[in-house]
């Protein structure tokens, strides 16, 4: 029993061919496209207001520089709402449950943040291992602590995003398992388990959002530092 808890982690394959492409593909055939007509209906007004605010409120600490990443947060943040969201529909797979999609976004987008502050401004970019008005005797200490802090920064995005859906969806899944045991045995406590289940559903929505956010919101600052 307690394997099968886990197996809902477990890339789904058809024929021998990994279907976590389809999974992570889908999500850009649900976005309603833009026109150019000057009316519009009412979803993709929306969606041009729910993005036109995040970017605002995204890019509000950069400077001009750090705009230009504009579109690649935003993409990244709507696409991470998009697939976990998607994860918490019934028979689906969570493509951001696997450590190493999360990973494979973290890393590119870390380095390349990194490339940037050393090639714009390397002295800023080294002076942030070393904080200032330290005792001389603490600097070699310091400059390994801040450093290995400043490798851990896409392990610790990626161990994130992974940690917290994969909970929430185990956490579901048990209690789930839990109602139609006990609805033979003990009706009235199965209501009250499903009733806690109905919240912890809305709360993993919540979650859902929420991690896309602070991933993306991560990124942003990890950004800030560099540019």
């Amino acid at each position: 029993m307690m394997t099968s808890f886990f197996d809902q982690f477990a890339s789904p394959s058809y024929l021998g061919i990994p279907l976590i492409a389809i999974a992570i593909a889908l999500p850009w055939v649900l976005y309603p496209t833009p026109s150019s007509r000057w009316i519009n209906n009412r979803l993709i007004t929306l969606q041009g207001w729910f993005i036109n605010r995040f970017t605002n409120q995204l890019l509000l600490p950069l400077n001009v520089g750090g705009h230009k990443w504009a579109l690649l947060l935003a993409s990244l943040m709507i696409f991470l709402i998009t697939i976990n969201m998607l994860g918490l529909l019934p028979y689906t797979f969570t493509p951001t449950t696997q450590l190493s999609l999360n990973m494979g976004l973290a890393v590119p987008l870390w380095l390349a943040t990194v490339i940037i502050g050393m090639r714009n401004q390397p002295t800023a970019a080294l002076g942030h291992l070393l904080p200032e008005g330290t005792p001389i005797p603490l600097i070699p200490v310091l400059i390994i602590i801040e450093t290995i802090s400043l490798f851990i920064r896409p392990l610790a995005l990626g161990v994130r995003l992974t940690a917290n859906l994969t909970a929430g969806h185990l956490l579901i899944q048990l209690i789930a398992t839990a109602v139609f045991v006990l609805l033979p045995l003990m009706p009235t406590v199965a209501i009250l388990t499903a009733a806690v289940l109905f919240l912890l559903t809305l709360l993993e929505v919540a979650v859902a959002m929420i991690q896309a956010y602070v991933f993306v919101l991560l990124m942003s600052l990890y950004l800030q530092e560099n540019v």
